[in-house]
């Protein structure tokens, strides 16, 4: 893949994981959170990134990534996303928490699909991927295309240009890349279900996608959620 620039909002343990990976890959990066710039130069400059504000990160370029908790979504600015053009490609990282972080959100309780919500809160279209698989994971159990067992990532989305880029990303990254479906598809590997965490090669990850069931996504959220609690 070319080499693209790529703007994450958002400096948590997958942030900072994606930021270290796609510097090595020669991408340039620039790193936004919160606090601004000046709270992330040490950190930009050991992995090769650039600080930057949430602004300039959301115009990087090419690629934006949300690597930032769901109930931090709506404080985003409307006007960061509203001229974007359709070309840039906006990834959700995220997983809503209601219990651990993110407090209750009215409209996802009342059944809409995580993604879908971020996406009508800023404006713009999304791609769903890494946010089904842990941080450590993603930093350590990349590897090579053909390698026996090799891990698998799905990716959810409506656009077939975002999602191809994305797919590709996930190959460079050192996983098989799996389409999972549209955005409305995403709930699939949501906290809890068959297909979130679990490491999974390219064939389990599809089963486990497919069986899924919809009418359980409270119960898986809530399962994990408690899994999560236990081991802290």
């Amino acid at each position: 893949m070319a080499h693209l620039k790529i703007g994450i909002i958002g400096t948590g343990s997958m942030g900072e994981v994606l930021a270290r990976h796609l510097a090595k890959l020669g991408h340039r990066v620039l790193m936004a959170n919160a606090r601004g710039p000046e709270s992330l130069k040490e950190l930009a400059e050991k992995i090769g990134a650039t600080p930057a504000s949430v602004a300039d990160a959301v115009q990087a370029g090419d690629i934006v990534i949300l690597a930032i908790p769901t109930k931090a979504v709506p404080r985003l600015s409307p006007e960061l996303f509203s001229n974007l053009p359709d070309r840039v490609v906006v990834i959700d990282i995220g997983n809503y928490h209601p219990k651990l972080r993110d407090g209750r959100i009215e409209a996802i309780d009342q059944g809409q699909l995580d993604s879908p919500w971020v996406a009508q809160q800023i404006g713009h279209p999304l791609i769903k991927a890494f946010n089904n698989i842990f941080a450590k994971s993603l930093l350590e159990k990349g590897a090579p295309k053909g390698t026996p067992g090799r891990i698998a990532l799905s990716v959810c989305g409506d656009a077939p240009d975002a999602k191809a880029t994305v797919l590709r990303l996930v190959d460079d990254l050192g996983f098989d890349p799996v389409d999972g479906g549209t955005l409305k598809d995403s709930w699939r590997q949501q906290p809890g279900t068959p297909a979130y965490c679990r490491d999974l090669d390219a064939a389990s990850l599809r089963r486990a996608l497919a069986e899924a069931d919809r009418s359980r996504i409270v119960e898986y959220r809530t399962e994990q959620e408690a899994r999560i609690r236990r081991s802290m």
